[in-house]
């Protein structure tokens, strides 16, 4: 392990700052990277990961309520109704064998990376209101939840995007509010795996502080470089990491046919960008 430190500590910074520009991508590049690089099980990688993101989310959603970027309330009925099912979530996993939960991992993955490649627009001005009722923000929350525990990946380049739509917010407080939430759902994630899973508490430690140290480097690097610009580039590279995982967990041919089409599935979203009227497309801002 001690030749593949730096590598895993470089990544690891990589996921800071990923956590700390835009809320999101942390658990996606967390779990590969434990299981890949680090060489750790699925599921020591997914108990540590929900560690290493709680408490780079936490550190960076108090850095965001500094500067007001942090619904409490929004974030709170948000958090409660996801904590739940993170907690069952991680219980169900534990019943999972480790091939299916990095495959889900990786589908989930393609999904993001084309959500962040489209470029939805979320509600910026100042008369953004809500689209959608609260029961709709709870049931969202409950499915995200879920997903944190099941497989420790807390989609926030899907959620941040939706409390911006379905809450009213704007897109820093939106981002800031969903790294409160994503830091209750990875800690009671984490519950659910302490009675059976070993985690490498130096290991643990160094990714942690590493990860913390990127996510206030990028907190501030967020507020000079646009947000639209770092999530589309990086959702090529969550793309990229799907179709890796897809390979290496399925049995060939399964595992290229599947990444074969992840890697068609992206190609045709970067067409769209410049075919009129294409439903991979980007969305047109609102009028």
């Amino acid at each position: 392990m001690s030749g593949l430190l730096i590598p895993t500590l470089v990544l690891a910074l990589a996921i800071g700052l990923s956590l700390g520009m835009l809320g999101g991508g942390g658990s996606i590049l967390t779990v590969p990277m434990l299981t890949y690089v680090a060489g750790l099980d699925p599921r020591e990688a997914i108990a540590t990961s929900l560690f290493v993101v709680g408490v780079t989310s936490a550190i960076s959603a108090l850095t965001h309520a500094r500067r007001g970027f942090v619904q409490w309330r929004t974030g709170l009925v948000f958090g409660a109704t996801s904590m739940a099912a993170a907690f069952l979530g991680a219980m169900i996993g534990e019943h999972i064998s480790p091939t299916v939960l990095m495959v889900a991992f990786a589908v989930m993955t393609v999904a993001t990376s084309v959500v962040m490649i489209r470029g939805r627009r979320p509600c910026d001005g100042p008369d953004c209101r809500a689209e959608s009722s609260r029961l709709t923000l709870v049931a969202i929350g409950l499915g995200v939840g879920m997903v944190t525990g099941l497989i420790g990946a807390g989609g926030g380049f899907l959620v941040v995007p939706a409390l911006a739509l379905l809450a009213g917010l704007s897109m820093p407080v939106a981002v800031g509010t969903f790294l409160m939430v994503i830091a209750m759902n990875s800690f009671v994630g984490l519950v659910g795996h302490l009675s059976s899973v070993h985690r490498q508490w130096t290991l643990v430690a160094a990714v942690t502080t590493t990860a913390v140290l990127g996510s206030l480097i990028g907190s501030n690097v967020a507020a000079r470089v646009p947000a639209q610009a770092l999530r589309k580039g990086f959702g090529w590279f969550v793309l990229t990491v799907g179709i890796v995982v897809l390979v290496q967990e399925l049995p060939d041919p399964a595992g290229l046919i599947l990444a074969g089409v992840a890697a068609v599935t992206g190609v045709a979203v970067l067409v769209c960008r410049v075919v009129p009227a294409c439903p991979l497309g980007s969305r047109p801002a609102p009028s």
